[in-house]
């Protein structure tokens, strides 16, 4: 093995541990010493050598994931420019993090990880930034939901995928978490727990809207 390719199996090594220990026990519950030892690093300054502060470490993990999704978006999107179907656009919310899941094996860690730090004033900022590298398709996005549902506020779009976004991260933690601890989940497949979620997203959408915000 090339030196190359020691630093990169070893960041990666880094990286796999942070966020399963992350999504186990919470962001702030976890020091360099037990990422270095979860991945077989005995140099205890192993993480700071390679990410620098936490902050740095956290943000490796949601881009190397974040990259991955907004291929799998981008590509379903390409497929249906144009539509003013709502289940469309909402599929194109929920596929690819459902599908980068499933591609990942068992088990996962990511969707606890995302739900950890997005909870975490401190880091927060990390997964919003991370997601607004993707600003061109989340245009796109957000134009198609336009024109399934013309003339709604902006606040209240703004509102509705914020619910829309919770529910997703969230009821992947749960098949998540059911997956590693071997114990029953709602529905067999990653694809049919799509299915269920972007019912439910729909569902968000069309609701009756009484106080509209701004």
């Amino acid at each position: 093995m090339t030196r190359d390719e020691q630093v990169s199996a070893t960041r990666e090594a880094l990286l796999t541990a942070a966020e399963r220990l992350f999504a186990e026990r919470g962001v702030h519950a976890v020091g360099n010493r037990q990422i270095s030892e979860a991945a077989g690093q005995g140099n205890n300054a192993a993480v700071s050598y390679h990410f620098g502060t936490k902050a740095d470490l956290i943000r490796a993990i949601a881009r190397k994931h974040a990259e991955q999704i907004e291929r799998i978006r981008e590509r379903m999107m390409a497929g249906i420019a144009g539509s003013t179907d709502l289940r469309d656009w909402v599929a194109c919310l929920v596929r690819p993090l459902t599908e980068h899941l499933e591609t990942l094996g068992s088990p996962t860690w990511y969707a606890r990880f995302a739900a950890q730090v997005t909870a975490d004033p401190a880091f927060n900022a990390i997964m919003v930034d991370e997601a607004l590298t993707a600003a061109p398709v989340l245009r796109l996005f957000n134009d198609g939901l336009a024109r399934c549902m013309p003339g709604r506020p902006a606040g209240l779009h703004r509102e509705r995928t914020t619910m829309a976004r919770h529910l997703l991260v969230q009821m992947c933690v749960e098949r998540e978490r059911a997956l590693a601890e071997h114990a029953p989940t709602f529905r067999p497949t990653w694809d049919d727990t799509a299915d269920g979620l972007i019912d439910a997203i729909v569902a968000i959408w069309q609701a009756p809207v009484r106080d509209t915000p701004q």
